[in-house]
């Protein structure tokens, strides 16, 4: 038997069967043309989660969402009277913004490999550009100077430390993200002269960290390094992402953040700037952490079956929508999610089995060995942690399955 990740706090039963904000999995299911799989993402889990922020961190942090975790365009509509800013990474997602109404003043840019036809339609937008090289800013500048339209640049840089213990490192020793930063007062001066309008930095240092120190250390090294830059490049610093890196518990034995730890910390730093950052707007941008928890994947087991003593529930979902829940999305050592039988929520566990996918590959698992009360053909499947990463980032299009259906309580 292998051990469940931690199902995240906000979820009970109602008779029996998980329930999301208040309603029956089983009536979500009905409700939505009673097919399956379906991503299921909690209104009021979002709403408690920007909350809990807002009461942990100073004021004066401003809050931006990462739409790279999760782009379903009725979230995106909540979140934007929940946030203060939106951060994408292509043009797709930009179009996605847009058609979903936010604020492109709002947005900013960041990513490498920004196309000319993904600059313009930023620039033409006002979306904030970060800027990932000196030859972007260089294709940035004349595609403004070509529109006529003075372009909103800002620099993301390479810093020279990693956020440690982090799942996935952005920055330290050579990377494709950003700029390094010893070359980074000489672009910026190049930008302010080229007439583009200075919005400062973007310095993300890695992702997924459940260490609250760890992450303090970082934030500590970053406003530090925005400092020097900008003293370096005397132009002033309006802006500065500090990135974000805070992790939410998928697996076994993980244990929550202290966001109370991280604020306290940060409120501290933001309280005793230097100079040369006392006009500065700080804002952390955050994906997983935000929508990560409030998202359930429902999957109905079609078969049960029996290999060598083994029991397998298989099902109509799998890795084509849940590519991290199997083990496929970066982790070394497969570990299980947590994962629990939805139909019988409070049943007492009494049998090893494992829960796999419809798909034609070893790999398409989504509980290897858990302990689940027995489940049948019929009863339905929750993974949950599914609010980040999982419609948006797996191979919805392998073996023609297609992607599952969305929708926000």
């Amino acid at each position: 038997m292998k051990p469940l990740g931690p199902i995240p706090a906000g979820f009970c039963a109602r008779d029996g069967v998980l329930a999301i904000d208040g309603v029956k999995v089983t009536d979500i299911i009905a409700q939505s043309g009673g097919q399956t799989p379906l991503f299921v993402y909690s209104s009021a889990l979002l709403r408690q989660r920007v909350a809990a922020l807002r009461e942990a961190f100073p004021a004066q942090l401003g809050l931006h969402y990462a739409m790279k975790a999760n782009p379903f365009g009725p979230l995106l509509r909540l979140m934007a009277g929940l946030v203060d800013g939106f951060d994408i990474a292509s043009g797709g997602e930009l179009g996605m913004a847009l058609r979903a109404g936010l604020d492109p003043s709002l947005i900013s840019f960041a990513g490498p490999g920004k196309r000319d036809m993904e600059l313009q339609a930023a620039i033409m937008q006002g979306v904030t550009l970060n800027l990932e090289s000196e030859g972007e800013a260089a294709r940035a500048l004349a595609i403004g100077e070509r529109l006529g339209k003075a372009p909103r640049l800002a620099i993301r840089v390479n810093p020279d430390f990693d956020l440690k213990g982090s799942g996935m490192k952005m920055g330290g020793g050579a990377k494709p993200f950003g700029v390094d930063a010893e070359r980074v007062p000489a672009l910026a001066r190049q930008v302010v002269e080229a007439g583009a309008e200075w919005r400062g930095f973007h310095i993300y240092a890695g992702s997924q960290a459940l260490d609250a120190e760890a992450v303090v250390d970082t934030q500590a090294q970053t406003i530090a390094l925005a400092a020097r830059l900008a003293d370096e490049a005397g132009v002033g610093l309006p802006h500065c992402n500090l990135g974000g890196g805070l992790g939410i518990p998928y697996f076994p034995g993980d244990k929550p953040l202290d966001l109370a730890r991280v604020g306290e910390a940060l409120a501290q730093q933001l309280a005793h700037l230097p100079d040369v950052l006392q006009e500065t707007h700080f804002c952390m941008e955050l994906g997983r952490y935000l929508v990560g928890e409030a998202g359930v994947y429902l999957t109905r087991i079609v078969d049960r079956k029996l290999s060598h003593g083994e029991v397998f529930l298989v099902t109509d979902g799998g890795m084509h929508h849940q590519l991290a829940a199997s083990g496929n999305f970066g982790t070394v050592v497969r570990r299980n999610y947590p994962v629990a039988i939805a139909s019988h929520f409070e049943a007492e566990a009494t049998e090893e089995a494992s829960v796999v996918g419809c798909l034609c590959t070893p790999l398409d698992k989504l509980a290897d060995k858990g302990y689940f009360p027995r489940a049948d053909v019929g009863d339905v499947v929750a993974v949950f942690c599914a609010g980040a990463y999982g419609a948006s980032a797996s191979p919805s299009a392998f073996l023609g399955q297609g992607a599952a259906q969305e929708v926000l309580l």
